[in-house]
């Protein structure tokens, strides 16, 4: 808890942080909010994945553009109006829903909106790391933010399902549209610990056109090709356990089996953080994304919602470390001038993936119910693997080029 209690007292941290943390929390209610809005109201998992997908692949492409323009011009310039318009096409979204318009006219507001969504989680991340210079408690920090993202994610999922299954199947969506508002008013308007706009200057170690696009930054690729699996995995799991609590007629269970995922990731996350840890950071993350496929395959086998839970459980504690690791890696690789633009990516990847898996699995469990979707994660869990252990090369050797650089920016 010290490692903690050190960072929050820096000035204008917690505050922030807690900001970040509520203009965030909507998103983690976003997946299973449109999953079982769309599959109450129209009937169709396949829809419902599909929209998800429509979704979370503008959130992420708009989030990689909205990130660059934030390096350039700053924080609030940016991202303010862009939470206003996000906020607005989702509440369209939920009218368009509520009146039972034709499933095509709901894909033109749901676009829009992921795609002025931005990433606050990248947005805080890089206010910490312009606040905090020394590499142990800026790990202590991103740990710190990775909990608070899980946080989001144990109540969110249980926020959307008592809203859709007791309220109204559109309800869990009305509540990120009031919580994204409040959030970007209250980080946005901190200019205090807005990270500065920094001059992009030539880095003769890297390539011209990496300069432009961050993905071709060595090493970056890799980290974020994994991170976009482990997306997968979280769209997958989102529709995979509605649909088999739905089919199990315990439907609003869906919501605590996702809660307990997200709470031992971020336990995990919590106490991975807390500590100070001397193996390499690259065997780190490759042992994590290991015990994460391990996790996803055990997952099949899930036939109750007590096996769901403690199979989501598993799932959960190797999430957050490996996400923290995955961020960590990405600020040693890419500049100052860049770090907005390569952590949003990461933010990116997960939205990709979640597309992916969410689509994917709503088509699988059309045809084959929710034990083909259970069989969807665990694909994608052992494709995570396969990447991970395939790039660990290019990523060991672009970190140890980049290592003498890294250090005067940490």
């Amino acid at each position: 808890m010290r490692a903690y209690r050190e960072i929050l007292t820096l000035p204008g941290a917690w505050q922030f942080s807690a900001a970040g943390l509520l203009a965030r929390s909507g998103g983690a209610m976003m997946g299973i909010g449109l999953v079982l809005m769309v599959s109450a109201l129209y009937g169709s998992y396949g829809l419902a994945g599909a929209l998800a997908a429509s979704n979370a692949v503008a959130w992420a492409l708009g989030t990689a553009a909205l990130s660059n323009l934030v390096d350039r011009y700053g924080q609030r310039r940016v991202m303010y109006p862009a939470a206003v318009v996000s906020a607005t096409m989702l509440a369209l979204l939920v009218v368009f829903a509520m009146l039972q318009l034709p499933a095509w006219t709901l894909f033109g507001p749901s676009i829009l909106s992921g795609a002025t969504g931005g990433a606050p989680g990248a947005l805080v991340r890089a206010r910490w790391t312009h606040l905090v210079p020394d590499p142990d408690k800026l790990h202590t920090a991103f740990s710190l933010e990775s909990t608070l993202d899980e946080l989001t994610f144990v109540i969110g999922p249980v926020l959307a399902t008592a809203l859709s299954t007791g309220v109204h199947p559109a309800a869990g969506l009305i509540a990120p549209v009031v919580l994204s508002l409040a959030g970007a008013h209250l980080l946005y308007g901190q200019r205090a610990t807005e990270p500065p706009v920094a001059p992009r200057t030539p880095d003769p170690q890297r390539r011209r056109f990496a300069q432009q696009f961050v993905l071709l930054v060595p090493g970056v690729a890799a980290v974020v090709a994994v991170n976009l699996l482990i997306g997968c995995v979280f769209g997958s799991i989102d529709v995979s356990v509605v649909a088999a609590a739905t089919q199990w007629g315990v439907r609003e269970a869906s919501g605590l089996v996702l809660a307990v995922f997200s709470l031992a990731s971020g336990l995990a996350g919590f106490y991975y953080g807390a500590r100070r840890w001397g193996s390499p950071l690259i065997s780190r993350f490759l042992i994590g994304v290991a015990a994460l496929c391990a996790a996803c395959v055990a997952l099949i086998g899930a036939h109750s919602v007590l096996l769901l839970c403690i199979g989501g459980l598993l799932v959960g504690v190797t999430v957050a470390p490996t996400l923290i690791n995955g961020n960590t890696l990405i600020g040693r690789l890419v500049s100052r001038d860049r770090l907005t633009e390569g952590l949003s990516w990461m933010g990116t990847g997960i939205g990709i993936g979640v597309a992916i898996g969410s689509s994917a699995s709503g088509q699988v469990i059309d045809r084959f119910d929710y034990s083909g979707g259970l069989a969807t994660v665990g694909v994608f869990g052992v494709l995570a693997a396969v990447i991970a252990f395939s790039g660990r090369g290019a990523m060991r050797r672009a970190v140890a080029a980049d290592q003498p650089a890294s250090s005067p920016r940490r």
